[in-house]
């Protein structure tokens, strides 16, 4: 990867919208931007892919790898006690921009190694959340925890594991009721 690459710390939950503030603001038709818009290079969120199985339905969810960090990518060392002024500018430029707190290492900014550059750019991979541990077996008595029925005594009927719900039978006014759940909606007498 060519040029230095920095961390920046923004606030929490803005990092799409200051890469999108970042990159308008260097994409702006001032001539005196030229420069700055030669010398940084990239700006980039790592993101990740989480998938939950909810209520029998795949659902990907995509959020920052590093929640609060962007990482900007330079063409030379930048800083406010740099030599050069182009890295003196961009420092300043990318500073004021809005949501952005500060750089890691603050007013003396300290570039990735490779290594550390490699694993954070790539470690954006899709992972599975974990399907909570059943321990329950068909005809175990459980007692509902949510929903209407909430402190009733059901007998599970049926696992569905690929879904995570549990078909359940409740007697109310004497007369047995089908009723389906979360494996979270109910717990072990």
């Amino acid at each position: 990867m060519n040029g230095f690459w920095y961390i920046v710390q923004v606030y929490t939950g803005h990092e799409k919208k200051i890469q999108f503030n970042l990159e308008r603001r260097l994409a702006s038709d001032s001539d005196s931007d030229k420069e700055l818009r030669e010398e940084i290079l990239q700006i980039n969120v790592p993101m990740s892919t989480t998938v939950k199985n909810e209520d029998g339905k795949r659902k990907e969810r995509t959020s920052p790898t590093y929640p609060g960090y962007v990482l900007v990518n330079c063409l030379h060392e930048i800083g406010p006690h740099v030599d050069n002024g182009i890295g003196q500018r961009s420092w300043a430029f990318i500073q004021e921009t809005p949501g952005v707190m500060n750089f890691l290492g603050n007013a003396n900014p300290t570039p990735l190694t490779s290594e550390d550059l490699e694993r954070m750019l790539h470690s954006s991979t899709v992972e599975e959340a974990p399907m909570p541990e059943i321990t329950y077996s068909v005809g175990d008595k459980v007692r509902v925890i949510e929903g209407p029925f909430s402190s009733f005594t059901a007998e599970i009927l049926g696992i569905d594991m690929q879904r995570q719900r549990l078909s359940l039978s409740i007697s109310i006014f004497g007369r047995s009721t089908p009723l389906e759940l979360g494996f979270l909606g109910v717990e072990r007498l």
